[in-house]
């Protein structure tokens, strides 16, 4: 079996991203491997970004990256203590940005969450840790949040 050396966490940031982080997280304690913690903020799609002024979108896109950065930095402050780890926040298509991300920092396994969405939310919208484990070439662990919804 190949040694798990780095390991990237992909998260959304909420709570309901939690069951994966522990996982995510205990692994890496385990194997003695490096934990790489990755956010990814969506990309507007082209028919909303077409309706802003150029300028206006630049503007909106950067305050949507500092905003994302702090909600990673209160992340990590909350769950981390001295891990061996490294943070990154990015802006594209989550599934297709977990994937090269994973294959750029050499990862040897990528863990991400799954929300349980009902089949219509999954139907609308899909999802984005299918859409990486069916593209990865990476191992992927999911870790789906069975807490009840409130």
């Amino acid at each position: 079996m190949k040694q798990i050396k780095k390991i990237l966490y992909a998260t959304d940031l909420t709570e309901r991203s939690e069951p994966a982080f522990e996982q995510a997280e205990m692994l890496a304690k385990l194997a003695g491997a490096e934990l790489h913690i990755l956010h990814v903020v969506a990309e507007m799609a082209d028919a909303r970004r077409g309706m802003l002024q150029p300028e206006t979108f630049e503007i909106m896109e950067k305050e949507v990256e500092t905003l994302a950065l702090k909600e990673m930095d209160n992340f990590c402050k909350k769950r981390l203590k001295g891990n061996n780890c490294t943070t990154e926040v990015v802006i594209g298509l989550p599934y297709e940005q977990i994937i090269k991300r994973a294959r750029e920092i050499k990862a040897d396994l990528i863990v991400v969450g799954t929300h349980g969405q009902t089949a219509l939310e999954h139907m609308l919208v899909g999802s984005t840790a299918e859409r990486v484990v069916r593209r990865s070439e990476i191992p992927v662990l999911t870790v789906r949040d069975c807490r009840p919804t409130r």
